[in-house]
């Protein structure tokens, strides 16, 4: 699976927590992430992560084409809530583009850590049947 890590400054912290956390499970799949959070979590971590700009350079908007594409299977975003975002708009068109594509995404740890526990017990299969009928647009709604 292609799972996109993406944090806001204040968030991190606990991104580098969690992909600690949960290393043995993520380093089955394919990470990709925003500039500044991937770097942060190679370097805590030793897990392999492609990275894309950072969020206010555009990285939101390279994931975001990802998932239009079909490129990603799960997004985990720690959204600082109680922050502006000089990107807001990017972080909505992300959200918006996952909500659209039928792309399980977490905004906080809570949600995240049911996602990865979810991954590792197989319940994202409908991803794997979508990827092995090459279906870009995986269900009736989209039509």
């Amino acid at each position: 699976m292609k799972i996109a890590l993406i944090a806001h400054d204040r968030k991190k912290e606990l991104m580098i927590k969690f992909t600690t956390a949960y290393k043995t499970i993520l380093e089955q799949h394919e990470l990709f992430a925003t500039g500044t959070t991937g770097q942060k979590i190679a370097e805590a971590t030793g897990l392999s992560v492609h990275r894309f700009n950072s969020g206010p350079l555009g990285g939101d908007q390279q994931i975001g084409a990802m998932i239009s594409e079909d490129e990603l299977d799960l997004v985990i975003f720690l959204r600082d809530p109680l922050a502006a975002q000089p990107h807001e708009p990017d972080v909505t068109a992300l959200i918006r583009l996952a909500d659209v594509y039928d792309i399980p995404l977490a905004t906080n740890i809570g949600t995240a850590e049911v996602l990865l526990r979810g991954l590792e017990a197989g319940f994202f299969k409908f991803r794997e049947v979508i990827h092995e009928e090459g279906s870009k647009i995986p269900f009736p709604n989209h039509l």
